[in-house]
């Protein structure tokens, strides 16, 4: 029981490094990357749809993306979605493919999105904490219930912490390395 809760608090912190590293991906840089704009969801005949499920995305220059859908009928609306999702970027649309210039981030906007960034990586925190806080309760109600003793209710919290520290350490390295990208000239 106990190794079957910490292996799931295992797969659920596993889970959010994963989310925040998704959500990071989304965050500019300067150079143009498919992630941009993959889960930016235009309307796709009444139906919200992920850019990255009705288009092709390609970088063929290193400030380029070239959004090209399957459905010329659908261009309209990948632009619509595009100009505001807040990234900034204005498409161009040739009746072909959108073409996205990304242009240089100033100084201003590059220290915008580094708070951006602590900021989805205090919201991961957060998750990996609360994960942590469901744990222990399991862990609690296991020892009140005599099912565990007192001794192994205390070397799962210990287990449990160790595991925790692992992932928020994961998660701000991923962090440093999103701020060091952002950052970079």
């Amino acid at each position: 029981m106990v190794s079957e809760a910490l292996s799931n608090a295992d797969v659920k912190m596993g889970k959010t490094v994963e989310v925040l590293q998704r959500e990071l991906a989304t965050i500019r840089t300067g150079r143009a990357s498919p992630a941009l704009v993959e889960q930016i969801r235009a309307d796709y005949y009444g139906v919200p749809t992920a850019i990255g499920q009705m288009a092709t995305i390609s970088v063929p220059e290193a400030r380029l993306l070239v959004i090209q859908p399957w459905d010329k009928g659908s261009l309209t609306s990948i632009e619509k979605a595009i100009l505001k999702s807040g990234l900034g970027l204005n498409p161009t649309n040739d009746g072909d493919v959108i073409r996205l210039s990304i242009p240089q981030l100033t100084e201003e906007r590059r220290r915008e999105l580094v708070r951006v960034v602590r900021k989805r990586v205090e919201e991961g925190r957060v998750a990996l904490r609360n994960v942590r806080r469901e744990t222990v309760e399991q862990l609690r109600d296991l020892a009140r219930n005599k099912e565990i003793s007192e001794d192994e209710q205390k070397r799962a919290l210990e287990l449990l912490q160790r595991l925790t520290d692992r992932f928020i350490e994961e998660s701000d390295s991923i962090g440093r390395d999103k701020e060091a990208e952002v950052l970079e000239i």
